[in-house]
This record gives structure tokens, C-alpha cells and sequence, in this order.
């Protein structure tokens, strides 16, 4: 498969990842650590489902202990970090940290052999920067309060955490992608743990409320994942990280088209400079350069 191939297929975690509100409003008031632990077993059992169909070799799951750290550590950590700056800072000023993992994974990437960094990619990821900006402060001002000190460091470090794992992943470009069934079932678990510790079991209320859960296991918090492992292992690593910044602006173009939320100019300028900053990272990909 060539580099332009798996950066497409890891593009569409990046689309699956723009239903991830539409299917979290419409799952009702499930806890985030239980919709967590519920959307990854649905993925991890999907994932192991279509291991055994395509009669694939145990030896899969044969790996180092190295990376099941990575992969475990990473898709857990993410996510537990996420929840605990968002209930320790304003929503809108701990995603806006969070989402920095797009441009650090662009950054970071100029370490890997093979990789060269240029100051397309960068300009590129700052300009996706500035559009998921705009929509994740709805083109508000931030405030910023050392009150919420302990969220920002934890949206630092989920940030973090989550362009390390990307950017490492590519060391272990010779694992296979089912590995992340092993990864999604061991955070299940793990986050049904800090479910059953911090919250108060709550199950969907109907069967749209079910089907929302269903979702997200089958898209943004489930098989989403082994898109963007492929992706991040044999894709341009710096094209996906830029072309990132994309899911909140698509998350957002979703809400609207479902009625959830009204086009404004704000939505408007955001996608400009998302779509900018997208091209302009992936010029190389997408307009190779004439040999002289």
C-alpha cells in the first residue's frame, strides 16, 4: 500500500472523530468513564470479531511488553486526563490545550528517521491551530485563572501523551494493526474501573440512546483507532497531524447540518483557515514537486 493510501485511510479516523458530539449528545447522560469503557469494548470486540473472521495468527498479540505500554498507557491516559481537565478547568480553555497533541505530533514527527520537517508542516499546523481555535472558544476570549492550574497541566500532558503515542507508533511500524483490539479491550476495562470508583452507573434511557453508544464504538471511540494506527505508521505523519485540526470544524459542521447548533461567520472563517492550513501542510503530498 502506498504512503498517500494510508494517509487517506488514516484520515478517516479524522472523519470519524468529527461524530464524536454528535454521538456523545445524543448518548444522554451516560458517565464519561462508563460511555468510555462502553464505546471501547463495543470497538475491541469488533476488532476481535474481525481478527478471528479473517482467521488471523495469535502471534498478533505476541508482542513486547513495550508496546502494550505505549498503546494501553496511551489510549487510557488520553482519555483519563481529558475528563479530569475538563472537570477541573473550563471546558473551552482544557479542549483548546488538549488540542495541541495536532501541531506537537507535527513537531515531534522531525525526529523519525526518515522524516524531515519544514516550515510548511509547522505554518501549516498553526494555522489549523488557530481555526480549532476559533470553534472551540466559539470566538470568545479565554480565562485563564491559576484556580484551574491542576486541569491545564492535565490537558498539557493528554496533549502530550497523545502526539508521543502517534509519533511513536511509527517505531513499531512492523506491529500489526489488530494489536489495538488487545489495546481498546484493556481500556475498557480500565476505564470501567474508574467508573465503578468516581461514578454513579447510568444507562442509556432508550434505543436512539443505545444506538448513540453503538456509534462510537463503531466510529470515533472504537475502530477509529486502528485507522489512525495505520495511518500513523505508514501514512505522512505530518499531514495527518495538520490535517487534524479538521474533526473539531467537521464535529461542528455536523452539529449544524443536525440542528444542534446555527452556521455563523465564526464556523465560516474556521474552516478557511483549517482547510488552509491543511493544504498547505500537505503541498508536498499533494503537489509533488516536478524533478529538475
Amino acid at each position: 500500500m502506498t504512503r498517500r493510501a494510508s494517509t487517506l485511510i488514516g484520515f478517516t479516523a479524522i472523519l470519524s472523530w468529527a461524530l464524536l458530539a454528535l454521538f456523545t449528545a445524543a448518548s444522554g447522560v451516560v458517565p464519561p468513564f462508563q460511555l468510555t469503557a462502553m464505546a471501547f469494548a463495543i470497538g475491541g470486540m469488533a476488532g476481535a470479531a474481525s481478527w478471528f473472521l479473517r482467521g488471523s495468527d495469535r502471534s498478533v498479540f505476541r508482542q513486547p511488553v513495550a508496546v502494550w505500554l505505549l498503546g494501553v498507557t496511551s489510549l487510557f491516559g488520553y482519555h483519563f486526563l481529558y475528563f479530569t481537565a475538563l472537570r477541573s478547568a473550563p471546558a473551552a480553555e482544557a479542549s483548546l490545550i488538549a488540542y495541541l497533541w495536532p501541531l506537537l505530533i507535527v513537531v515531534f514527527s522531525g525526529f523519525l528517521p526518515g522524516e524531515t520537517l519544514r516550515t510548511h508542516h509547522v505554518l501549516g499546523a498553526l494555522i489549523g491551530f488557530l481555526g480549532a481555535a476559533l470553534i472551540i472558544t466559539n470566538g470568545g476570549s479565554l480565562q485563564i485563572k491559576t484556580d484551574y492550574v491542576p486541569g491545564y497541566l492535565a490537558a498539557i500532558v493528554c496533549a502530550l501523551i497523545w502526539s508521543a503515542y502517534s509519533v511513536l507508533s511509527r517505531r513499531f511500524g512492523s506491529v500489526p494493526t489488530d494489536i489495538v483490539t488487545g489495546f481498546c479491550l484493556a481500556t475498557a476495562i480500565l476505564s470501567a474501573l474508574c467508573h465503578l470508583a468516581l461514578e454513579e452507573t447510568v444507562w442509556p434511557a432508550d434505543l436512539l440512546q443505545w444506538l448513540a453508544v453503538l456509534g462510537l464504538g463503531l466510529g470515533p471511540v472504537g475502530l477509529a483507532f486502528f485507522a489512525w494506527d495505520h495511518g500513523v505508521k505508514h501514512g505522512d505523519i505530518q499531514v495527518l497531524g495538520a490535517s487534524s485540526y479538521a474533526a473539531p470544524l467537521l464535529s461542528t459542521l455536523v452539529l449544524v447540518v443536525a440542528g444542534f447548533q446555527q452556521a455563523n461567520w465564526i464556523i465560516a472563517t474556521a474552516c478557511a483557515l483549517i482547510t488552509a492550513g491543511a493544504v498547505l501542510a500537505a503541498k508536498d503530498l499533494l503537489f509533488k514537486r516536478k524533478s529538475h
